[in-house]
């Protein structure tokens, strides 16, 4: 059957305001996560945490994130209620992280660097415990919705067209934290900053808990119970490591996670590298001015990533996910190797032109690797017999996770190997600003690189995706339950 040709079964459909409900919790995600990197620098510039200190202090909670993922996942999993395995985390889990991050940023005043790191590592723990208490079940929930997959990749990719809409806030956070018309310092504009945050997450959040309804909860259930799941803490321990290992000996997951730790944390490893590189190369020193281009950067880049994933999504209906992606990434590359002529103390705004072609990396991988996860979720349970979407997600993002934890304590580290020293302002060495520049382009280029590699060797298709549909569903004895 041609893609023309063929027609979704109106129960596999996702509406389109279940999509949408569905895309409020990525807002609500994908604006934590640039949030809490968004005034980080506020910690070197005002606070005086010494460069090398701020990469530990940002990635060692992310490695303590890393280890309650899979955690949350199993329970997630293995829970039972009239609302269902995952709503109930989602609920919750938005309300204790938005307040987590408003208290984060409550700093008080006076105190010396030793104080902020301890108060930064202590409060950033808590809150990406709050933060994996709502993710986890989040991404989850995203793979059961539907067992087509084209509509799969329909849900990412609206999920992640909205979710896009979150980054352009967090270059603006800096930016309305330094406005010295406005507060005594930026340290009062970070507070103040947080609570918009905090209301905001709380409210997108919860949406997805309260429209949407799980569809395979109670085959979930009714597989642990053939199985012989009992609740006792021993079964239960045992029953987290088999659980653990049965995923990560899944070569597909694997590749997968792979794929997106390189790409995501290419990204990562170099988010701030571009505030600097305005700021002390193109700017000479003038930090407001490169936070408010750097800011402008990236909304072109997230104005594009609108374009970029519906394009995405409509291509891989024609193409394939595999060849899609490869595409994507290489359009990517091409964005970060323009950078090398786009950085010009002469002409600062040619900056502006390898945005949105830098976009096509985190816009593809968002789409096309959710989608991607729901199919390995269905082979799973295919080879297992079990439903495990919160392991799945849970360890997918515990990858991604502890990837950031290792960039950004290496991003930070290769900061200071440049010998960049705020306090000189625009006297930097010429050494440094070399490095500044190799850092951000290169490093993105060669992870990329990586990932179209590892994506060369997975065997994904629409084919298999309805080959394992057909045959779980007569192991079930029906088709997948409709959500009410």
């Amino acid at each position: 059957m041609t893609q023309a040709s063929r027609v979704t079964a109106p129960e596999d459909r996702v509406s389109f305001l279940h999509r949408l409900a569905y895309g409020s919790g990525a807002f609500a995600n994908n604006l934590l996560a640039g949030a809490i990197t968004g005034m980080i620098v506020l910690l070197n510039e005002n606070l005086g945490v010494s460069l090398v200190m701020l990469g530990v202090i940002t990635g060692l909670p992310r490695l303590f994130d890393a280890i309650t993922d899979p955690i949350v996942g199993y329970i997630s999993d293995n829970f039972k209620s009239r609302w269902g395995r995952r709503r109930p985390f989602i609920f919750v889990g938005a309300i204790l992280v938005g307040i987590c991050f408003f208290l984060l940023w409550q700093f008080p005043d006076g105190r010396d660097p030793g104080f902020y790191v301890w108060w930064y590592t202590i409060g950033s723990m808590i809150f990406f415990l709050a933060y994996t208490i709502y993710a986890t079940p989040w991404v989850a929930l995203g793979y059961e919705l539907t067992p087509d997959y084209d509509q799969r990749t329909l849900l990412m990719g609206t999920q992640n067209f909205i979710g896009q809409l979150a980054f352009f806030l967090p270059p603006y956070m800096l930016v309305i934290a330094k406005q010295a018309e406005w507060f005594t310092d930026p340290i009062e504009g970070a507070r103040l900053v947080a609570g918009g945050v905090a209301v905001v997450v709380m409210i997108c959040g919860v949406i997805p808990a309260i429209f949407l309804r799980e569809r395979l909860a109670d085959i979930a259930v009714h597989e642990a119970e053939e199985a012989g799941h009992r609740r006792n803490m021993l079964a239960e321990l045992k029953g987290f490591f088999v659980s653990m290992g049965q995923a990560l000996s899944f070569v597909p997951f694997l590749k997968i996670c792979f794929v997106t730790f390189l790409v995501f944390n290419g990204f990562i490893l170099i988010a701030s590298y571009g505030y600097f590189v305005l700021s002390y190369y193109v700017f000479a020193g003038d930090t407001e001015a490169g936070a408010e281009l750097g800011a402008l950067v990236a909304t072109v880049g997230s104005f594009a990533n609108f374009f970029i994933v519906a394009f995405v999504t409509w291509l891989a209906s024609r193409i394939g996910q595999k060849r899609t992606f490869i595409i994507a990434i290489s359009l990517a590359i091409l964005g970060y190797a323009l950078k090398t002529f786009a950085y010009s103390p002469e002409h600062p705004w040619l900056i502006l032109l390898p945005a949105p072609l830098m976009a096509f990396g985190l816009g593809s991988l968002f789409t096309l690797m959710p989608s991607m996860m729901a199919d390995v979720v269905d082979q799973d349970e295919l080879r297992t017999g079990q439903r495990r979407e919160g392991m799945f997600a849970s360890i997918y993002w515990w990858v991604v996770k502890l990837g950031q934890t290792a960039a950004a304590m290496v991003g930070a580290w290769l900061l200071a190997s440049t010998g960049l020293q705020t306090e000189l302002g625009g006297d930097q060495t010429d050494a440094t600003l070399i490095l500044l520049r190799v850092y951000d382009i290169g490093l993105p280029i060669l992870l990329y690189l990586l990932a179209i590699g590892i994506v060369l060797t997975l065997n994904v298709s629409r084919e298999k995706s309805e080959a394992v549909r057909a045959e779980l569903e007569a192991r079930r004895g029906a088709p997948d339950p409709v959500p009410a």
